[in-house]
């Protein structure tokens, strides 16, 4: 059951900080989920603590955590605070979106629609430079979209791209119309039953982005951790008959769920001694095949998945040292 009071988020919040202590490699990611339950239970300075140590400890994100700090103190009266952060989120120029989403949102959440626009059009133009965007990038666009229909801004090429990327049943200009909440003051049924239509339509937008946070991962085993984790628990070699077999099964499952419509496919490389403290955790033996998808979810879950497919140019996620192409991207 999810938290649902300040008391269970600071309940959470806990939990998290022990299991960090616990497992430090994934300290950073569990980190700033406790960071956000403490949020959530209205201990913003404690938030920020968090924050703060992770800002201390040579982060691997740190563009986010200071996007995250500066939503955090701007929300309990620490604005000049909050607005140098962000200044330095975007002099930084980070390769991620997701800081430059977070860091417009903020400005929009107080009623700086410019420049929250303007900061989502420089992330945009550092960005959103190629053919084929990463889900983060789409959500940023989409963004962008939003707040320049509350500006009653023109279309501008970004737009029409958020506009083809969109794939809901109402587009995005209906559902980041300003003036559509007017109409639920109508009188008119069909007024009304239009509205319906475009608010579920929005709501199931919403759900599909709720239910898959993360990347549909598949568990790659490069060959050493292979060999390591049957030589350990050769009950799993039913799973794994061979390293070929086993590459082979990875691109073809990713394949399987692209061609089904399954957006947001990823691959996170496993190690046995991770694996054997997930099992830990789980109160179970790693020798339990029906661990292996739920250890890739968590990874997942953790920010270690790549992307699927790379780019055909791009180096193969098997490790091959050859392009994705010439290797397992071949026809």
């Amino acid at each position: 059951m999810r938290p649902d009071t300040p008391a269970a988020h600071t309940t959470e919040a806990e939990r998290l900080l022990r299991t960090a202590a616990q497992y430090p490699g994934d300290r950073e990611p569990l980190y700033l989920q406790a960071a956000a339950h403490r949020e959530l239970a209205g201990d913003r300075e404690g938030a920020t603590a968090l924050y703060d140590a992770l800002l201390a400890s040579a982060p691997a994100n740190p563009h986010l955590i200071r996007a995250l700090k500066a939503a955090n103190l701007w929300e309990y009266g620490h604005e000049a605070e909050a607005r140098a952060i962000i200044e330095g989120v975007r002099r930084a120029k980070p390769k991620d979106a997701l800081p430059w989403e977070i860091t417009a949102e903020t400005l929009e959440a107080h009623d700086e629609l410019e420049e929250a626009e303007s900061t989502l059009t420089e992330a945009a133009g550092l960005l959103a430079t190629t053919a084929e965007l990463p889900h983060a990038t789409q959500s940023l666009l989409t963004t962008r979209h939003r707040i320049r229909r509350m500006l009653a801004r023109d279309h501008d090429a970004w737009d029409v791209r958020a506009d083809r990327l969109h794939t809901g049943t109402v587009g995005l200009d209906e559902l980041h119309d300003p003036k559509r909440l007017w109409s639920l003051g109508s009188s008119d049924p069909a007024e009304l039953q239009a509205e319906i239509t475009r608010l579920r339509s929005e709501l199931g937008t919403y759900r599909t982005a709720l239910s898959r946070p993360f990347p549909v991962a598949v568990l790659h085993w490069p060959e050493r951790e292979l060999d390591e984790l049957l030589a350990a628990y050769p009950e799993l070699e039913a799973e794994y008959p061979t390293y070929r077999a086993h590459l082979t099964d990875i691109e073809a499952s990713l394949r399987e769920l692209a061609a089904a419509g399954t957006p947001n496919l990823g691959i996170v490389r496993a190690t046995v001694p991770s694996y054997e403290a997930f099992a830990a955790s789980e109160s179970t033996h790693p020798s339990n095949a029906d661990l292996l998808p739920q250890y890739a979810t968590t990874l997942a879950a953790r920010g270690r998945a790549t992307a699927w497919p790379p780019a055909r140019t791009a180096e193969c996620w098997c490790g091959s040292g050859r392009t994705y192409g010439e290797c397992h991207g071949a026809e």
